[in-house]
């Protein structure tokens, strides 16, 4: 094991909570633990402190606060948009068509694959390029009024590519088609003003942007046609029943409010980090290649696919050397088949299976970068060496 302390480059998998974050919501678990529901003082107390957060992600937004509701996770955010939206759609217009991409995280594409298999809805995956992108033209030739909704990934967790969200959003306000965007990792890197991005529906997960585990957001915006996929009571307008889970709900709130104060210091260090890792893998490991965009990509995000290298093996040697990475997605961790995002981009298996992501945070510097560098090219010489061996 390594002397020194260990070092964490999975930011994109989930961060830790920042410890204003955690102050904020401590009250709430033992002192104002009342239900919002609930008519006394315990019950109002709570309910401020919900529609306070609710402010307080609505100017993160620039919406109204009445358009921000509050879901579980980030997953349950990505399921009520798709739900809801194509839903309403076909109830209303008739409309039955998904528009999607094979690139996007599972929550929205496994959902999309499942309205399709099993409620009759058909499903359009969209061409995207070597970077992982969706071109506006590509868009533009697939609408029409069959259409019930669109949703492009913002930032791709797995190859850090930033899709051009505005002008897609635009095509389809011009046809009245709900636009859904999963902007779970560009929270704290990207601007999230809904208008500038011109989307009906964004969803978040605080735990990307060092709030608390198991609480989201979806943004709807006013007049957006949507079923609630949760029914029960009538908390979150109607649209997402459920007893509000106060203290994560402030957490999201603060984590938010910090992440968009600080955005360009932290932006400014990510990259900077982000670029040295690229560097220096390209330059002192061979047959080795950068996935995603070069240019436009996650400020924080590095990934890369080495030829003749098993990522699980290599991820597992990078642990024991004190490293914590990610293999494509925090999801696809451990399963020996190579990410579809990767094969769908054109690389080929032997590449593909070779797959590494390395993602700062905050506390991340120059030195833990460093130290990787000069681990990394050992590891991958010795990982390629032993499957050499075996092939023997």
């Amino acid at each position: 094991m390594p002397d020194s302390k260990p070092v964490y480059l999975d930011h994109a998998a989930t961060t830790p909570v920042d410890p204003r974050v955690l102050q904020a919501m401590l009250p709430f678990f033992r002192e104002r633990y009342g239900n919002p529901s609930s008519l006394h003082r315990y019950g109002q107390q709570a309910e401020a402190a919900v529609e306070r957060a609710r402010k307080a992600v609505a100017a993160v937004l620039a919406c109204r606060p009445a358009e921000v509701l509050f879901t579980s996770c980030a997953t349950e955010s990505d399921n009520l948009a798709l739900r809801g939206a194509a839903w309403a759609a076909r109830s209303q217009r008739g409309a039955r068509r998904i528009i999607t991409t094979p690139v996007e995280h599972h929550a929205v594409l496994h959902t999309a694959m499942q309205l399709a298999a099993d409620f009759d809805f058909e499903l359009d995956l969209l061409p995207v390029d070597e970077y992982g992108m969706v071109a506006p033209s590509t868009l533009a030739s697939r609408l029409d009024q069959d259409v019930a909704l669109v949703s492009i990934i913002y930032a791709n967790n797995e190859i850090g590519t930033i899709n051009p969200i505005p002008e897609l959003a635009a095509l389809c306000r011009q046809r009245a088609i709900p636009f859904h965007t999963d902007a779970v990792q560009a929270a704290g890197q990207l601007t999230l003003n809904v208008d500038e991005l011109q989307v009906d529906m964004l969803s978040l997960g605080a735990h990307k942007f060092y709030g608390p585990k198991g609480i989201g957001v979806l943004y709807v915006r006013e007049g957006t046609p949507l079923q609630p996929a949760q029914t029960g009571g009538g908390q979150e307008f109607g649209l997402r029943a459920g007893t509000h889970n106060v203290p994560l709900i402030v957490g999201l709130a603060e984590a938010l409010r910090l992440a968009a104060d600080e955005r360009d210091r932290h932006v400014a260090h990510y990259a900077d980090l982000r670029d040295a890792i690229v560097s220096g893998v390209i330059e002192h490991i061979p047959q080795v290649r950068l996935t995603g965009h070069p240019e436009k990509r996650m400020a924080n995000h590095a990934s890369f696919v080495m030829r003749g290298v098993d990522g699980n093996h290599l991820l597992a040697a990078l642990d024991a050397a004190g490293f914590a990475c990610s293999s494509g997605s925090a999801c696809k961790t451990g399963n020996p088949e190579p990410s579809d995002v990767l094969l769908t981009l054109g690389i080929s298996h032997e590449w593909a299976l070779g797959s590494l992501r390395v993602t700062v945070g905050r506390d991340t510097c120059s030195a833990d970068v460093e130290r990787f560098l000069a681990v990394l090219p050992d590891l991958v010489q010795r990982i390629r060496s032993l499957g050499r061996q075996e092939e023997v």
